[in-house]
C-alpha cells in the first residue's frame, strides 16, 4: 500500500510528519508539493489518523494498493457544476432573479444529501419562471470560471487515450458549451425550457438525477466496450454518489462531507489535476 500525500504547498518536512503515522518504508517526491510514501501500514486506525492530520496541514491524501497507470482506466467522467466549474449555474442564474439565497439553499440541502435531488431541481427550476433567457448567456460569460487545474487534467487524460464525458444535473446550455469548449466526447444535463424568450419554470424531458448519471456512465462505458471499473468518475455532491459508486476510482473534488466520505480520494486542497499524481507515468 502506498499514500500519496500532496498539497499547494507541501514542505518535506511537514510531509514527513504526517506520513510517519503510516511508517513508510520511504518517501518519494513525484512532483512539486507531492509524495509517494511507500509500503506504508494501513488499516482503519492509520486512516482516521492520516485523515485529521492531513486536513490540519491542507494536504490531500490517498491510500493505494500497488500502481497504477492513467492509461489503464478508459474514461473520465466528471460532474460540472463545483466540480469542473467553480460555481453552480442555478444559483448565479437565479441571481438575476434576485432569488440566489433562496436557491442556493436548496442547492446546499440537496448537495449534502438532505433533500432528494430531483424534488430540489424541479424547486429551484420553478423560482426561475419569467426570467429572460439572455440570463443563461450572462452566466457563461460572467461568471463560469473552470476548476484549477481543469485544463491540465483535460490534457494528460486525452494524452492517455481516455475518453471524457460530462454528466451534470445542471443545464445542456451550460454542458453543451463547456463541452466545445474543452473538447470533450460526451455530455449529458437537463434541458430548461424556454417559451418565447422566457425561462418556463420547467425542465424539457426526464431529469438527470443520481440514477441517471449512473445510468449514464454505464451507458458510455458500454459503447466504449470498458467495464466501469476502468472508469474514472469525478463529483461533489450527494447526486454523485450513484455514478461514483460503479467507477473504478471514484474522486471526490472539494465535497460535501457525505461525499469524501464515500469516495476512494478526496482531493480539499489541490486542483483537478492533483488526481495525475496518483498515477505511476
Amino acid at each position: 500500500m502506498n499514500l500519496i500525500l500532496q498539497g499547494n504547498s507541501a514542505p518535506r518536512h511537514l510531509v514527513e510528519q504526517v506520513a510517519a503515522l503510516a511508517r513508510p518504508r520511504a518517501i518519494v517526491a513525484i512532483g512539486e508539493h507531492a509524495y509517494r510514501c511507500e509500503e506504508v501500514t494501513y488499516n482503519d486506525e492509520v486512516k482516521a489518523q492520516i485523515d485529521l492530520a492531513a486536513w490540519a496541514s491542507q494536504l490531500d491524501y490517498a491510500f493505494l494498493e500497488g500502481r497504477r497507470a492513467l492509461g489503464d482506466f478508459g474514461l473520465l467522467a466528471m460532474d460540472m457544476d463545483s466540480t469542473l466549474i467553480t460555481i453552480e449555474c442555478i444559483d448565479e442564474i437565479a441571481d438575476m432573479q434576485g432569488l440566489k439565497p433562496q436557491v442556493a439553499e436548496i442547492t446546499e440541502a440537496a448537495m449534502r444529501g438532505k433533500i432528494e435531488f430531483r424534488e430540489s431541481l424541479m424547486r429551484r427550476v420553478a423560482l426561475l419562471e419569467g426570467l429572460d433567457a439572455s440570463a443563461l448567456q450572462r452566466v457563461y460569460n460572467e461568471r463560469l470560471q473552470l476548476s484549477p487545474g481543469a485544463e491540465a487534467m483535460l490534457a494528460a487524460v486525452k494524452a492517455a487515450g481516455l475518453k471524457t464525458l460530462l454528466v451534470s444535473g445542471g443545464f445542456t446550455f451550460f454542458t453543451d458549451r463547456v463541452k466545445e469548449r474543452l473538447g470533450l466526447d460526451h455530455a449529458h444535463s437537463n434541458r430548461l425550457e424556454v417559451v418565447d424568450g422566457k425561462l418556463t419554470g420547467r425542465i424539457v424531458g426526464d431529469i438527470v438525477d443520481g440514477e441517471e448519471k449512473m445510468r449514464t456512465v454505464q451507458r458510455v462505458c458500454d459503447e466504449l466496450g470498458i467495464s466501469p471499473k476502468q472508469a474514472i468518475v469525478m463529483g461533489d455532491g450527494a447526486n454523485d454518489l450513484r455514478m461514483m459508486g460503479i467507477a473504478g476510482l471514484s474522486v471526490a473534488f472539494r465535497a460535501k462531507p457525505i461525499v469524501r466520505e464515500q469516495a476512494d480520494v478526496s482531493l480539499n486542497f489541490v486542483g483537478l489535476d492533483g488526481i495525475l499524481k496518483l498515477f505511476t507515468r
